[in-house]
């Protein structure tokens, strides 16, 4: 196992916890960020197949895999615990391509002393100690706070886009590999939206992991909706009071139990007056199953849409929607 070295760009799969890189001098790269918003997002899909992935992987785990190796990216924190069921096939894959693989696990039900000990494995893995990274949990929070604030005009003042808000809230995942620079794009975003205002509409819930479709937010926002809670998204800004970094992740609702996050759900659904939920589902990820949960316990109307790989709305999806608003609007 090498030496990280400082300020090596090293890949996350998901969120994690992101201090214990900042504190070690390394910079993190969320590789879904990078994925998706790549020029040639599905060619990177394509370039796994072309590697011998099957049509059936996760498109995300696809593009990941691809965005690795066109980075150069020679070390990468994959989450086998708590994410994509098919990551740890995923990053066996790229260490016979010479990646250096560091796994992190969030232990299930969210067990504080089993998460105490992943959190200091990275710690030591990394080379850094517990008061710098709890240094940078602070340090963090006052960025996450601005973003929260983002959150806020949107569902409470009616200032800031649905697409707006995922994009500040997903970012929270790395920071753009930048905390300072991301700080003060989130400022010059918030100074300028406090004074604007946007239309007012039907007012939907999106949940689920942040689409891999391209043009949703806009498609909903062609039909006056406005989307004033994007539930993973916001779990990346850690939107609680935490003491320390490990009660921190252990409320962050995603890698857990699916009835953590419906209780999550169910409280902004209420606190933001939302009238239905879009429930979002990547195609072979064993999120699909939960859905079911999901139809039970909540007592809202829900249209579950799915997508495989990075592009367009199709015309099905479209016309689903369109019906679920025009439901919903009588």
């Amino acid at each position: 196992m090498s030496a990280v070295r400082s300020s090596e760009r090293v890949g996350i799969t998901t969120t994690i916890p992101v201090e214990v890189l900042f504190a070690a001098g390394v910079t993190p790269v969320d590789l879904n960020n990078v994925f998706i918003n790549a020029e040639n997002a599905q060619s990177l899909v394509q370039e796994a197949e072309h590697d011998g992935y099957p049509r059936n992987a996760c498109g995300w785990i696809k593009g990941i895999y691809s965005t690795v190796l066109s980075q150069g990216i020679k070390t990468v924190v994959a989450v086998v615990e708590g994410d994509c069921s098919q990551t740890q096939a995923m990053v066996e894959t790229l260490a016979v391509r010479g990646v250096d693989i560091v796994p992190f696990a969030y232990p299930y039900g969210a067990d504080r002393d089993l998460l105490r000990m992943s959190i200091d494995k990275l710690v030591r893995r990394f080379g850094t100690n517990w008061q710098s990274a709890e240094e940078y949990r602070l340090r963090l929070d006052t960025v996450r706070r601005e973003v929260h604030r983002i959150d806020d005009l949107t569902w409470r003042d009616n200032k800031v886009s649905g697409f707006d808000n995922h994009y500040f809230q997903v970012c929270c995942s790395d920071f753009n590999s930048d905390p300072e620079a991301f700080e003060q794009e989130v400022d010059e975003f918030r100074a300028k939206s406090e004074a604007s205002c946007v239309k007012t509409g039907l007012r939907l819930g999106y949940i689920g992991v942040p689409p891999i479709i391209t043009d949703l937010y806009e498609f909903l926002d062609s039909l006056e909706v406005r989307v004033v809670y994007n539930e993973i998204q916001r779990q990346f800004t850690m939107p609680f009071e935490s003491a320390d970094l490990v009660d921190q992740y252990a409320q962050y609702t995603y890698p857990y139990d699916v009835f953590r996050r419906i209780e999550d759900i169910a409280r902004e659904v209420e606190r933001r007056d939302i009238r239905g939920l879009i429930h979002y589902t990547q195609s072979f990820c064993f999120r699909q199953i939960q859905d079911l949960i999901i139809r039970k316990r909540l007592k809202v109307p829900i249209l579950t849409i799915e997508g495989e790989t990075p592009g367009p709305l199709d015309a099905r999806t479209k016309v689903r929607i369109e019906s679920f608003v025009e439901m919903l609007g009588r």
